[in-house]
């Protein structure tokens, strides 16, 4: 296994639109162990393959106490989400340490492949639900702060490009 490069908030690859996994082969179940290896060192609860570069449909996620509770969602399709909404504080692995509040659908099944390709459906609810919404919107090309005020927007970018010029200059 192996951790891969998160990319970060404004890279124009987030923006990508991901593709359908032809196949769960061995390349894609490899993909998934270095997703979840990535996720568990960044210690974040979910991760989609498009914040590593790779633009296919793969998410990972484990909203568990434990944190041994991992979900793999291959090609996954929002199948119901509830009329109920519920704002909740986000946060992203691709936008370190900027939190706020997103409103989302409260509860929502989807629908995917796991792993080993098989067909299964979820629902899920609270934190989970959030999470499923938040890393099936990376696969659309879509950054949780688009979701914020063209002002917040711009001061997040602003301050994500200046943290990544400091971590050159330093590293």
């Amino acid at each position: 296994m192996a951790r891969l490069n998160i990319l970060r908030y404004p890279d124009p690859r987030l923006h990508t639109v991901a593709r359908p996994v032809a196949s769960v082969d061995e390349r894609i179940r490899r993909l998934v162990d270095d997703m979840l290896e990535t996720m568990y060192a960044a210690e974040g609860v979910g991760l989609a393959a498009t914040q590593v570069d790779v633009h296919e449909r793969v998410i990972v996620m484990d909203t568990s106490e434990t944190r041994d509770n991992p979900i793999v969602l291959i090609n996954p399709e929002l199948i119901w989400q509830s009329e109920e909404m519920r704002l909740a504080e986000e946060g992203c692995l691709s936008v370190p340490t900027i939190y706020d509040k997103v409103e989302r659908h409260a509860s929502v099944k989807v629908q995917a492949l796991d792993r080993e390709g098989q067909r299964f459906e979820m629902q899920a609810e609270g934190l989970a639900s959030v999470c499923v919404q938040h890393e099936i919107d990376h696969l659309r090309g879509k950054v949780f702060v688009e979701y914020l005020s063209a002002l917040k927007r711009d001061r997040i970018r602003t301050k994500m490009i200046k943290k990544a010029r400091e971590e050159q200059r330093d590293g």
